[in-house]
């Protein structure tokens, strides 16, 4: 008796169990982020997106972590600012230099208050005014091409706005939602006064016309003033004895030590749970996060986002040594 063919159809054929003559593939041990195959588009849960990249995300800062040399960049800027001398900051890309400085000036919540906004979040509430209050500094970055007269412009309107923001606050004890008061019905020395500190990053932007009117700026309003730039910089500003002559501390900023740094990894990422000093994977790890970063925050900051991309591919939850030196093969690492 003849046996009628079947064609089983393509969902029949996925769906058939494997022979278990044959002998299966092993999945790969860990999956690089770039061997993750591209969601579907058509899922329901990952909405397509276009190749320019992900849509446009609110990055809410962490807070900063307390290290040593943060604590040695907050008394340094103390004592430029009571003694309104001239200080000179400087070390490699990425240790903290700018995130120790907008955690000084409370950038985050004074910026939009300058800009005549509100900070995100703060509701203009009392905290958010006790920050502006607090704070009587000003954090400025020059453009590439700054011209001595911009910067002028840009560094005296940031003090003047600072100054009045601070005597509304205090004069009428609200947020600045209300309206300005104009130059000519404030009093210029009490404004200017308001202003006890400028902070300004990326210094190594600055030609010699554009350093010689800070020093101008520091010598008419009697404001402190910090630069902050790349090692070298003190080397480059004793070519110039007017402005080098005014610089009274110096604060050379240092990457993490090895103790600092697996302290840093434990506190500010706690979820990857690398605070277990006695599991002998997770001390490896941190070897290899340790080597592989020098000590440098903000790579350590990049190098973290990568394990967890690895862990989330690979579903797994501890970090091992294999974890870091995959998610190290993502990342470009230059001179520190």
């Amino acid at each position: 008796m003849d046996t009628p063919d079947e064609t089983p159809d393509q969902a029949g054929e996925a769906s058939k169990p494997p022979d278990p003559a044959e002998p299966a593939t092993p999945a790969p041990i860990l999956q690089h982020v770039s061997d993750r195959p591209p969601p579907p588009r058509d899922s329901p849960e990952v909405p397509a997106t276009s190749s320019a990249g992900s849509p446009p995300r609110t990055v809410i800062p962490a807070p900063i972590m307390a290290t040593k040399e943060h604590r040695r960049f907050l008394e340094f800027a103390d004592a430029v600012r009571r003694k309104r001398y001239v200080g000179l900051c400087f070390g490699a890309p990425g240790v903290g230099k700018t995130e120790s400085a907008r955690a000084y000036t409370k950038w985050d919540q004074l910026a939009p208050h300058l800009a005549g906004g509100r900070a995100a979040g703060s509701g203009g509430g009392d905290e958010a005014i006790g920050d502006v209050l607090a704070a009587r500094a000003v954090l400025y970055t020059p453009k590439v091409h700054s011209t001595p007269t911009h910067l002028d412009k840009e560094i005296s309107y940031l003090c003047d706005r600072l100054g009045w923001t601070v005597e509304l606050m205090l004069q009428t004890g609200r947020a600045q939602s209300d309206p300005l008061p104009s130059v000519a019905s404030t009093n210029a020395r009490t404004t200017v006064d308001h202003a006890e500190l400028l902070i300004v990053d990326e210094a190594d932007r600055l030609k010699t016309a554009a350093l010689e009117q800070l020093r101008d700026h520091h010598d008419r309003t009697g404001i402190g003033l910090i630069l902050i730039g790349m090692p070298g910089i003190e080397k480059r500003l004793a070519r110039y004895p007017q402005l080098y002559s005014r610089v009274g501390f110096v604060h050379h900023y240092k990457p993490l030590s090895v103790d600092e740094q697996a302290f840093v990894l434990a506190r500010h990422w706690p979820h990857l749970r690398l605070g277990a000093t006695d599991d002998f994977a997770t001390t490896e790890a941190i070897a290899a996060i340790t080597r592989a970063t020098n000590g440098n925050f903000r790579l350590t900051t990049r190098l973290v986002d990568q394990i967890e991309r690895v862990l989330e591919i690979n579903q797994m939850t501890t970090v091992t040594k294999e974890v870091v030196e995959a998610a190290r093969e993502n990342l470009v690492i230059g001179i520190m």
